[in-house]
């Protein structure tokens, strides 16, 4: 009986002790998280170094900044046009993309007319905003860093990793929508 009954308050004075918490195996610190961060504020400050450069070098244009990234300058201004596309407006417009070093990536003809809804449609980010900036009729050329062109991914074609471009837009018409029409 006396064992029986240390074996008891043996059992009863062990499982009264405190419970530890069990630590994980692998620590995450983030490091490969804050490394992405350095190394995309890096290239950005490139790019728009190299935006400057090129800015700098074209005495010939005037260039405007977009708001949003990229800067860009008037080949045709039409100054009779007074309306900008909005939201759900149909825009025809073309095209080229040509690297910061001249290089064709791919011609208007490549490209070819293209109908676009505004901002229901996807094309990437630095076109998106080209267009929204330009009348009918009006052509502006636009330096556009790699993080408003294709990215870290590319086109899967022609337009490699992290690839900044210029961009030659032109909106030949737009269809206004009647929501806007009234506003």
């Amino acid at each position: 009986m006396k064992h029986l009954l240390f074996f008891t308050f043996l059992i009863v004075f062990i499982g009264c002790s405190e419970t530890e918490a069990r630590r994980p195996v692998k620590v995450k610190t983030g490091n490969v998280l804050q490394q992405s961060v350095e190394r995309n504020k890096k290239l950005l400050a490139m790019e728009e170094a190299m935006m400057q450069q090129i800015i700098a070098q074209d005495s010939l244009n005037t260039y405007f900044s977009s708001g949003g990234g990229s800067w860009y300058y008037y080949v045709n201004k039409n100054d009779r046009a007074d309306y900008f596309p909005q939201p759900d407006d149909l825009v025809s417009l073309q095209y080229n993309l040509v690297s910061f070093e001249n290089d064709t990536i791919y011609t208007q003809q490549d490209i070819g007319i293209i109908t676009y809804k505004v901002d229901k449609q996807e094309l990437f980010p630095g076109l998106r905003s080209a267009v929204k900036l330009l009348k009918e009729n009006e052509t502006a050329t636009f330096l556009i860093p790699s993080s408003l062109g294709y990215g870290y991914h590319g086109d899967n074609d022609q337009i490699g990793i992290n690839i900044p471009l210029k961009a030659t837009v032109s909106i030949l018409k737009i269809d206004k929508q009647s929501t806007n029409i009234q506003n």
